[in-house]
């Protein structure tokens, strides 16, 4: 079986090679410890921009029965920045993102003297960028195989263990070719099996972004998902297998903004021997090159502001959303911090935007909450929650999977206590 199975990968391989960016990427020296066959599954899937309330709104009628048997979230609370690349490091982690170093979907790390931005993939494949220990890392350190479909990251050395099955980052299959993928990695023989598996599908932000989030674009977005969840958990019952887990999550929601009339940036900001700007259109963070500069330029911002934004000093940002100094393990963010009140968005001349946005703090802009349902033999059956943060997934997956967490995560294990069989 054994020899079949390294004649067919090889093969995959050879046929993929011309196609590089499409290819499995595959570690055929692992395979699981002989205590780690008996144990659960679990498939972690990730729909971005999947807002909390979009399967009612929607009538994702797969999600919604599965809400109905399984767990079912109020609300999960992302971390701030309600952004892409922070959250779904957060949720993998159990970090908040100034713990985790990834403090937005770019930024520059003046130790470092580079730019991070998740549109290279040198970057986003460059492990020494992300803290903390991902699932699949923590995983594979004690004898499980993963599998990652996509997500942050998982195409990087982070954690210091890649998954053992992986695709670069690309846009080229559809919600239903990913399903058949994990399908057939739950089908690779014990020995060969993923047991942590996560998912990524992008379509929902796409339409969120593109049309804003009460769009028949969007509400088309969300039943496609819908239905790749529906044919998942169907092809997965098939299989036969015991004690599947899933978690169905997002890692922020999205809000319609005001295009027509955008926040213009304050036009000190523009003098460059004082500072360093950089703008997510909902948050701006501001570098002061002269650290004695900071009080001065911060009275001056906050003289000139108008209602329509907050300046905050990064001492005294908001204790809750862990982004101020104290928490800014990375120095990464920036001493004074501008938030726009939702729908404004800041913007500079010239430059495009889109009709829908995250990124606000969640805690003022309900828009920015994700979704969370999980279901399967480790849940607890019809059970209906209130809001919980992000971070506390972590410990949901580890607990099902008998992982022992190895270094200090900001999640807890209250949410998994209330949740789990």
């Amino acid at each position: 079986m054994k020899k079949i199975f390294s004649v067919l990968f090889i093969l995959s391989f050879l046929i993929g090679f011309s196609q590089t960016d499409t290819a499995q990427v595959v570690d055929m020296n692992r395979i699981n410890s002989t205590e780690v066959l008996s144990k659960p599954y679990v498939i972690l899937i990730s729909a971005d921009g999947f807002r909390y309330d979009y399967a009612e709104k929607y009538k994702a009628e797969n999600l919604l029965r599965l809400a109905q048997s399984g767990v079912s979230a109020k609300a999960m609370i992302p971390s701030f920045p309600s952004i892409t690349f922070p959250n779904h490091w957060s949720l993998i982690t159990g970090l908040y993102p100034s713990h985790h170093g990834l403090i937005d979907n770019f930024f520059y790390d003046y130790k470092r003297e580079k730019f991070y931005k998740m549109s290279s993939a040198e970057n986003a494949e460059d492990g020494s960028w992300y803290g903390g220990t991902p699932l699949w890392s923590l995983a594979e350190k004690q004898g499980t195989l993963s599998a990652s479909m996509m997500w942050v990251g998982s195409a990087s050395d982070a954690g210091k263990v890649r998954p053992t099955y992986y695709y670069h980052y690309h846009e080229k299959f559809s919600p239903q070719q990913k399903v058949d993928k994990v399908i057939d990695w739950l089908k690779l023989p014990e020995d060969r099996r993923p047991h942590f598996i996560s998912l990524y599908f992008p379509e929902v932000d796409g339409s969120g972004h593109h049309f804003g989030p009460d769009a028949k674009e969007t509400e088309r977005a969300v039943h496609l998902i819908d239905d790749a969840i529906g044919n998942l958990v169907d092809q997965v019952d098939q299989l036969g297998l015991k004690n599947v887990n899933f978690i169905f999550v997002a890692d922020h929601g999205m809000i319609a903004v005001d295009t027509q009339h955008p926040l213009e940036i304050p036009e000190m900001l523009f003098d460059k021997t004082r500072f360093d700007f950089y703008n997510s259109q909902t948050l701006l963070r501001i570098v002061v090159k002269n650290p004695d500069d900071v009080k001065a330029a911060f009275k001056e911002l906050k003289k000139n502001r108008t209602p329509d934004y907050k300046v905050y000093l990064d001492k005294r940002f908001p204790k809750k959303l862990k982004f101020g100094q104290k928490d800014d393990r990375y120095n990464r963010i920036g001493q004074i911090i501008l938030i726009p009140n939702a729908p404004k968005i800041f913007l500079e001349k010239d430059k495009k935007t889109s009709a829908g946005k995250h990124g606000y703090n969640p805690y003022k802009v309900p828009e920015m909450k994700a979704a969370f349902i999980a279901f399967g033999p480790a849940f607890k059956e019809s059970k209906k929650l209130g809001e919980f943060q992000n971070v506390n997934v972590y410990p949901i997956v580890t607990d099902i999977l008998q992982l022992k967490i190895t270094e200090p995560i900001d999640g807890t294990q209250k949410v998994a206590n209330e949740i789990l069989k």
